[in-house]
């Protein structure tokens, strides 16, 4: 049997490397990667030239330049233009190749910062966007209607199918664990254990505290990519419409930063008290997606927050 040529592109970041260990169990598949010093997805013509030659079937769109507040705030351009020139390459790459399917991942900060929550996929382009990671968001936007515009003008004509699925926070084995621009959970858990190892009586979190957001582990996610992938044409037409055809991807519950700081404190045994730096910004006061359309779709995650954390805290100590 012929086997299904995929590829991952970003296979060795925290999201690729979950697609890559989902998609190794399943059969009459051939996981096709490529490492960075060997093709740099910024360059156009060495993209194009990659998946004409490698006979590529399906993508996984999972490559990004991806960081927390401080990483969006000091480097804009960077996060804008990374994205575009990455996923602007790989899509019509795809197109110009007669690749039909691929997957693209957003980010749940596409949305407003202000949105009604949870948010619905519907919520998109209903309002200005949170401030600090602004660059990152217009470049997924331009992700999601990259692929709704190769639907609407070559779903008929060639067969075109490209998806995109919009997961929440994610954390998980390979995070960046690097605390100015690494995301809150791998900052928090590094924070909380280099602090336990020097008896620290207190260690500072930024901001109030007070935000919500909602987190999934990364497995939970790439299972939700692969399922996303693998529905019929059909099914997942019902759930999407032309000009808002993107999935949310979540776990459907969320915490304040103060209960997660806890939360992890506890996982890492820190014994310490946790301080607020009130001066740091908060971003946006909450970020719950709506993930009904998926569950609608057959799919919910299944691991919890304090067994995906003590997950990572052991993949931490290893690296």
């Amino acid at each position: 049997m012929t086997k299904t040529r995929i590829f991952v592109a970003g296979h060795n970041g925290m999201v690729g490397s979950a697609l890559v260990r989902l998609l190794q169990k399943k059969k009459n598949i051939k996981i096709i990667t490529v490492e960075k010093s060997k093709l740099d997805l910024v360059n156009q013509l060495d993209v194009f030239k990659f998946l004409k030659n490698k006979k590529i079937e399906q993508i996984y769109l999972a490559a990004a330049k991806v960081g927390g507040i401080y990483a969006n705030n000091t480097f804009p351009a960077e996060f804008i233009y990374n994205n575009l020139m990455i996923q602007t390459n790989i899509i019509h790459g795809a197109f110009l190749s007669g690749i039909k399917q691929l997957l693209f991942l957003g980010s749940s900060c596409i949305y407003p910062k202000y949105a009604k929550q949870p948010m619905k996929e519907e919520e998109l382009l209903t309002g200005k966007l949170e401030p600090t990671n602004e660059p990152y968001a217009i470049a997924k936007i331009a992700g999601i209607k990259f692929c709704e515009s190769y639907n609407r003008q070559y779903g008929k004509s060639h067969g075109i199918d490209f998806r995109s699925v919009m997961p929440t926070n994610l954390y998980g084995p390979g995070d960046n664990f690097n605390q100015e621009i690494g995301h809150v959970i791998p900052s928090l858990i590094r924070r909380f254990h280099e602090a336990k190892i020097k008896k620290a009586k207190s260690t500072t979190v930024w901001g109030t505290g007070n935000p919500k957001r909602e987190f999934m582990y990364v497995d939970d996610m790439a299972s939700a990519c692969i399922h996303i992938m693998n529905l019929d044409k059909s099914t997942y037409q019902k759930q999407t419409s032309k000009i808002n055809s993107h999935i949310n991807a979540g776990s459907g519950q969320d915490l304040t930063i103060k209960e997660l700081a806890k939360t992890i404190k506890s996982v890492v045994g820190y014994k310490g008290k946790i301080k607020f730096d009130k001066t740091k910004p908060d971003g946006s006061p909450r970020k719950l997606i709506d993930s009904k359309r998926l569950n609608n779709l057959g799919w919910k995650p299944k691991v919890s927050l304090k067994d995906g954390l003590t997950r990572v805290y052991k993949d931490f100590l290893k690296s």
